[in-house]
């Protein structure tokens, strides 16, 4: 007797059988058409985009933030944790909390304002902003840290890199 999961999984496994099958007898004329996008230059180099470069960055910076969350979690989780060590560690994520929002905020704000891309990251006091742009203005730069001091009662350090 066949039930649902079994019957899933044949209808699924026949689904990608035919598309596998499609794909195969497919003329190198329709598979060209389907990489229209592909931005491949003559020695087969990837050529990378701005875009791309600051959505690296955001994937680095989130799996780092990941990997602490899942940290500061188990800490929390673990039976054998001291209390000392449970409060730093719901401190750190209420701190983490805080500056993934002030990042957001800052990213929004340069996207509103300035109308560019950007990958910000806070580290204490030291905030360093990448934006995608090849033209290094220096008073782009100066208008940017302007604009995220204002955010800011107390001073911090702040650092514009174009890429």
């Amino acid at each position: 007797m066949i039930n649902k999961q079994n019957l899933w999984f044949i209808t699924l496994f026949s689904l990608i059988m035919v598309l596998s099958i499609y794909y195969l007898t497919m003329s190198d004329d329709k598979l060209d058409s389907l990489n229209v996008g592909a931005n491949i230059n003559d020695n087969s180099e990837v050529v990378i985009s701005e875009n791309e470069t600051l959505v690296a960055l955001k994937v680095a910076s989130e799996e780092a933030l990941v990997s602490k969350l899942e940290s500061l979690d188990a800490i929390l989780l673990n039976s054998t944790s001291t209390i000392e060590e449970k409060n730093k560690a719901y401190e750190e994520l209420q701190s983490i909390n805080k500056n993934e929002s002030t990042r957001e905020t800052i990213e929004k704000t340069i996207k509103e304002n300035f109308k560019l891309d950007s990958v910000v990251s806070i580290d204490g006091n030291n905030i360093k902003i990448t934006i995608a742009s090849k033209s290094h203005d220096k008073t782009l730069a100066n208008n940017i840290i302007r604009t995220v001091q204002e955010n800011f009662t107390e001073p911090k350090y702040i650092t514009v890199k174009f890429g």
